[in-house]
This record gives C-alpha cells, sequence and structure tokens, in this order.
C-alpha cells in the first residue's frame, strides 16, 4: 500500500494497524516485518514503552522458546540478557515435618535441558528491545499516549478506517493485541466466558531468591546431597520453580537483579482477600510453604500486581472481514505451564498467513479454519485447569497429570511448530481429526486424576519420605521429546509422526488407568495383568474403588502379561511396600 501523509510522521494509509505494544503486538510486528513487506502502524496508550510498570509473564516453554529465538531472530538478544531456562521444577511438602528446609520437600523435574532453549525473560527488557528494532525499520510508524482510538470497519470491503488520536488513517487490517484492554472484542461484542475461576497475585523482590539457599546445611553438605544422583548439578533456580498445593501453586521466577514470585490459586481454595497484594501474598507464600520463612520477610518488593479474576474467552478472534486478535486481547486461560506467550506465537503465525492471503474467497475459509485452530488449541487446555487443578496438591496424582499433558504438548504443539505446519491446511486437518480423538480420552483422565487426588486426600495417603522423580522415567514422555529433532518433515512424515505418537498417548493412557488401579487396590500385579489392562475402557473409566474392584475380580488370577512397550514400574516410588501386596516386580 502507497503511504499518503498525515500531521506528526503518521502516513493516511496502512497495511496493518496493530493496537497495543505489548509482547503480542511487538512480535506480530516483528514476524510482519521479517515475512512481508507490509506497512505498520503500531499504537499503543503508553507513549513511553514498556512502560514503567514491571510485566509479568516471563516464563517461556519450547515452543514460544522457538518462536521467539529462530522465528523471530532474537536468540542472540535472548542468551545475552536473559536467564537460560532449567526446564519446570515442582515441589511438594511432606506430612509431618516442619518443612523449613528444601531437603523436606518431595520434588518432581525433568533432569535433562531441552533440545529447545527456553529463557526467563524479563519482559520490560525483550520489549524494549522488539520495540527499539521494530522501529529501526521504515515499513513501521509508532504513536503512542492514544486514549481515544476508534475502528470504523468497513462493509464493502473497502479499507478500514482508524480514528488515532484526532487523526484518521485506513488501513487493510486491524490487529488488537491491546491486552485486557480487549479494544475489538469490547467493541464488537465478542466476550465470552469459560469455567476456570481463579486469580494471581504477584511481585518483584530485589535479589535472586535462590531455592537451593532456603536449607540450615552447610554449602559441602547441599554440594554433596545424594539426591543429586537423581536430579544432576545444574542450578535448581535457574527452573520455574513451583511451590504446589491443592488448587494452588507459587512460582518463583529468576530474573537479573530480581525475583518473580506469585501465587495462582482456585478461589474455591484461596480467597483474594488473605493475597490482595504483595506483602500478604508472600506471608501466605512463608504460612503455606515454610522453607520461604528464611527469606521473603526481609525482601524488599519493587513491583506488584494481581487479578482476582484472569480467565476468558471470546466468541471469534479473526475473521474474513480482515481483523483479528492476539495475545490477552482475546482469550487467556490460566499462567500453569505457561501456555500464554505459545498461543501469542500460534495466533500470530496463523494471522499473518491470513494477512498475506489475497483471495477474498480463500481468505474466507483460511478464517473459519483458523478460528477453529485457535479455538481449539485454546480449548485443550481447560480440563486441565477446570477440572483438576486439585491434583496439584498430590506429588503422585500430579506427575501422571503433568507427564500426559507434556506428552501431548511436545506432539500436538511443539512439533507442528517447528516445521510451519500450522498454517497447512491438509496437515492441520489431519492433526484435528487426531486431536478430536484424543479429547474424549483426555477429558475422561481429568476427571479420573481428579478423584485419584480426592481419594488420596480422604485416606491422607500422602509421601512419608521427600521422593524425587524425573518425569523422563515415564518412556511416553521421553519418546516424545525425540520429535524436539524431527524437523523439515514433509506433511505425510509429519502425518506418520503424529499417528505414531497417538498410539504412544493411547498406550500412556491405559498406563495411567492401570497405575491408579494398582494403587487403589494394593496390588502391583495389576501393572502386567493382560487381560485386565486391555479390559480398560479408555473413554469412559470412571473413578468408583468398588466398580474398580469388582472390574479386577474377574482377571485376578491371570498370569498373561500385558505387552507395555513403556516400563510398567517406572512409578515404583509411589508404590509403598506397606500399601501394596509384596509381589515380584518384572
Amino acid at each position: 500500500m502507497e503511504p499518503g501523509s498525515l500531521e506528526n510522521g503518521l502516513s493516511a494509509n496502512y497495511d496493518v494497524v496493530i493496537v497495543g505494544a505489548g509482547l503480542a503486538g511487538l512480535t506480530l510486528a516483528r514476524q510482519l516485518l521479517l515475512q512481508t513487506d507490509k506497512t505498520i502502524l503500531l499504537v499503543d496508550k503508553k507513549s513511553d514503552l514498556p512502560g514503567r510498570s514491571q510485566k509479568v509473564g516471563e516464563s517461556l516453554v519450547q515452543l514460544s522458546g522457538y518462536y521467539l529465538s529462530e522465528v523471530l531472530d532474537l536468540e542472540e538478544h535472548l542468551f545475552v540478557n536473559h536467564y537460560l531456562k532449567y526446564n519446570l521444577r515442582f515441589q511438594w511438602k511432606t506430612a509431618d515435618r516442619q518443612n523449613q528446609n528444601l531437603e523436606d520437600y518431595s520434588a518432581s523435574f525433568i533432569r535433562l535441558g531441552s533440545n529447545i532453549a527456553t529463557f526467563q525473560l524479563d519482559r520490560n527488557v525483550l520489549e524494549a528491545h522488539l520495540f527499539e528494532i521494530n522501529r529501526s525499520d521504515p515499513r513501521l510508524n509508532f504513536t503512542g499516549g492514544v486514549r481515544d482510538l476508534k475502528v470504523q470497519f468497513s462493509e464493502t470491503g473497502d479499507d478500514h478506517e482508524i480514528s488515532v488520536g484526532g487523526k484518521t488513517v485506513r488501513c487493510r487490517w486491524v490487529v488488537d493485541a491491546s491486552g485486557r484492554g480487549a479494544v475489538l472484542k469490547r467493541t464488537l461484542v465478542l466476550e465470552a466466558a469459560n469455567p476456570i475461576r481463579h486469580g494471581s497475585t504477584w511481585c518483584w523482590v530485589e535479589g535472586l531468591v535462590n531455592v537451593e539457599k532456603l536449607t540450615s546445611r552447610s554449602l559441602k553438605d547441599v554440594r554433596l546431597d545424594r539426591r543429586r544422583q537423581k536430579q544432576g548439578n545444574y542450578p535448581i533456580f535457574l527452573s520455574t520453580n513451583h511451590f504446589c498445593g491443592e488448587g494452588q501453586w507459587f512460582w518463583v521466577i529468576p530474573l537479573h537483579g530480581k525475583t518473580s514470585l506469585g501465587l495462582v490459586y482456585d478461589r474455591s481454595v484461596v480467597s483474594p482477600d488473605e493475597v490482595s497484594n504483595g506483602r500478604k501474598m508472600l506471608d501466605y507464600a512463608c504460612r503455606a510453604w515454610p522453607l520461604f520463612t528464611r527469606d521473603l520477610p526481609k525482601r524488599k518488593i519493587l513491583d506488584e500486581g494481581r487479578f482476582f479474576d484472569f480467565s476468558y474467552d471470546s466468541r471469534r478472534t479473526i475473521s474474513a472481514s480482515r481483523w483479528a486478535m492476539t495475545g490477552e486481547a482475546g482469550r487467556f486461560s490460566d499462567p500453569l505451564y505457561s501456555p500464554g506467550s505459545d498461543l501469542i506465537s500460534i495466533y500470530n503465525t496463523l494471522i499473518v498467513d491470513a494477512i498475506l492471503t489475497r483471495c477474498g474467497e480463500a481468505l474466507e475459509r483460511k478464517c473459519e479454519f483458523y478460528e477453529l485452530i485457535m479455538h481449539v488449541m485454546y480449548e485443550a487446555y481447560i480440563p486441565s485447569y477446570a477440572v483438576s487443578y486439585d491434583c496439584l496438591g498430590d506429588q503422585e496424582a500430579f506427575t501422571l497429570k503433568y507427564t500426559w499433558e507434556l506428552t501431548i504438548y511436545f506432539g500436538f504443539y511443539v512439533m507442528p511448530f517447528l516445521n510451519d505446519l500450522f498454517t497447512d491446511g491438509d496437515f492441520m486437518r489431519y492433526h484435528l481429526l487426531k486431536f478430536k480423538a484424543l479429547g474424549r480420552v483426555n477429558k475422561t483422565l481429568q476427571h479420573f486424576l481428579s478423584a485419584f487426588f480426592n481419594w488420596k486426600k480422604s485416606r491422607a495417603a500422602a509421601q512419608p519420605e521427600p521422593c524425587s522423580f524425573d518425569f523422563y522415567e515415564l518412556c511416553p514422555l521421553r519418546e516424545s521429546e525425540k520429535m524436539f529433532y524431527q524437523v523439515g518433515l514433509s506433511r505425510e512424515e509429519a502425518e506418520q509422526a503424529l499417528d505414531r505418537h497417538l498410539g504412544r498417548l493411547k498406550e500412556f493412557a491405559r498406563y495411567i488407568l492401570t497405575h491408579v488401579h494398582a494403587v487403589v487396590l494394593g496390588d502391583r500385579r495389576v501393572l502386567t495383568n493382560g487381560p485386565f489392562v486391555s479390559s480398560l475402557k479408555l473413554s469412559d473409566a470412571i473413578f468408583d474403588v468398588e466398580q474398580m474392584r469388582s472390574a479386577y475380580a474377574p482377571f485376578a488370577e491371570s498370569n498373561e502379561i500385558y505387552p507395555w512397550t513403556l516400563n510398567a514400574f517406572a512409578l515404583e516410588p509411589f508404590l509403598p511396600a506397606e500399601r501394596m501386596r509384596a509381589t515380584a516386580c518384572v
């Protein structure tokens, strides 16, 4: 589009107007500048980007790590200015201990570093860098301090008109990246609720909160801790550390010169009034996880924030009428597993492809299909947050939940993104068909695991001693990580990889059901009982102890071994002898 000119350096015409210059808007602008010849107007209510307040949402996972590093070519900036992240790590208190030292806590983690670099982002530093490099491109103009923006959508296929600070510009596309301001969603009345009722309070404190130093042990004792035989020697503080309880978790994220700390909670478990500001939230964390009394009371709070009810949906996020939403302007689920930046990465990629589509009929088809993809990718997270969030209260239940969900993520989210397949219509139709087949199994497992957690809770069946568990002990997850190396696949090769992955997931679902039965029935033999394992219905399993006993009874004396391709006894640490029959393990 040939730009005309207005006062204050604004052109009269743009290909794309992006409303909002936060992470979603800045990354979309960067992707458009790298992959297209489009002209862009970036507008924001702030003039001093990224603003004075510290921004929350610092933890990257594999998909968004790849997007920022490789797709947006920010690898050097990320390695120089942000901590390399050492996976996600989850910790639980031990019953009958004071839990004032880190060694009192059970931990589940992945010992090996990720083959795809992920980072602990200082959002303000990253956004300042993105703003600088975007603004250096002559195809992008920026105007800040805009608080009276109005959009007049064209109904005839002509350009949209946008009033920016009293001036009117025309554009082919308008993309809302305004975050919770949700300019387009409010204008078009597209607000929608979801079943997640969670809140969060967070703050940043001065200096590094190193959880490994929250102990009375000497440096030598910490260094020679025998648990390192399982967890290794990499600095634990570089992980996104989660301290977990029923329906809640407390994050510890290192940034240069400061630490991000935050509590996320189900509002039926924690009252928002109890954690209504940063200091009250830190005091709560010290009561809930007493090891923090060694550190947090003396810390200076630098900045803070809160959402009492943060999750929401949108009835639509992209349209052939040439508008779209990205980031929190459209949908937000929950910060557990850090999906926000992943969804930005997927949404931006689909939006860029839509912007490049010239044919009206093709654009209509794409926008309908891309809306379906966007909704499915978001909706798949909902059972994890709305149904089985209570599993955060138990290491065993959560380990089953997390490894299941992470195995899905590696194959259905990361692998297609590595291969630029989210915009391949034929592949994505195949992908969604397989994903749908998995959906009912996933919902069944989420309800089943929540019920398993509550059964354990009712029996006070907690770990008697701290337990260290590497998630990669579970073969399906470890095998799925190998999909990170499957790059440059053709559509046919990717479909074959997805088929293998779905088969792996179905076996894993069967194993999860079998393991829970073994624990409830107190019999290790359940894990290898061929006829019984084969009889389990993946999509219809119900957690009912009497039904479980009745279902197993006809097969109890069978000696036929189920042909697992995984280690049926990988979860041995959660099968204590006093709760199980003394039977031989194979």
